[in-house]
């Protein structure tokens, strides 16, 4: 029997949110983390380091903001979307996103070895954009309850990320989902109409929604 992974309490973590270093990125570690509030982040060559950060950023599906552009984009059926259709390309290109201030992808080949393995355990979700047969933005992440824990986007073509998470949002709606959790704070998301929550707000809504079954399998945009 394996033992259950429990890892330091995160509310006794400092404000930056660092609560563990070492162990592995296998499914058990992984779920056993989300289901706790802590998600893995960290550079090629470091140990695996395991955050909580205070605040949390986390988008309500309700607020999400949707900008008359946007919406303009939306109706122009520019972009075709898809659910779990392409999930390793997506990761893939995530990864290829250059992030502002670093040198290079935290999302390294072991990260997307695991959330390839997520996915094909029906845990890890990939919304997918496309143009003209060719994929042009999306997103992944794992859910877990009635949470969507948000991991990377990214975008060939303007919009292309923001149709893929306007679509995930009208999911998680339809679906009754509690929120997404977008981790770290940035001014892109909060435009969408995210916002920071503190620590224990966010853990505890985690905890009830964790309550829930969690929707496993291949996801289905006309479910």
């Amino acid at each position: 029997m394996t033992p259950e992974i429990i890892f330091p309490n995160p509310e006794e973590a400092e404000d930056d949110g660092l609560v563990a270093v070492g162990g592995n990125l296998s499914t058990e570690f992984l779920i056993a983390a989300y289901s706790q509030g802590v998600f893995p982040w960290f550079n090629e060559g470091e140990p695996v380091l395991w955050w909580s950060p205070n605040p949390r950023m986390v988008l309500f599906p309700g607020e999400f903001k949707c900008s008359k552009s946007l919406q303009q984009t939306i109706r122009s059926n520019k972009f075709e979307v898809s659910i779990d259709k392409v999930f390793r390309d997506v990761i893939n290109s995530c990864s290829l996103v250059k992030r502002e201030g670093q040198s290079g992808s935290w999302i390294t080949d072991g990260m997307k070895k695991a959330y390839i393995e997520l996915h094909n355990q029906g845990i890890a979700h990939s919304i997918e954009t496309w143009q003209q047969g060719k994929l042009t933005g999306g997103l992944y992440g794992i859910s877990l309850g009635k949470a969507f824990f948000g991991e990377s986007m990214f975008h060939l073509v303007n919009d292309a990320s923001k149709i893929a998470l306007f679509y995930l949002v009208q999911l998680m709606l339809r679906w009754k989902f509690d929120f997404i959790d977008v981790q770290q704070s940035t001014n892109h998301l909060r435009s969408l109409g995210a916002r920071d929550i503190k620590r224990e707000h966010f853990l505890k809504i985690l905890r009830d929604t964790l309550e829930h079954p969690t929707k496993k399998g291949k996801w289905n945009i006309d479910d």
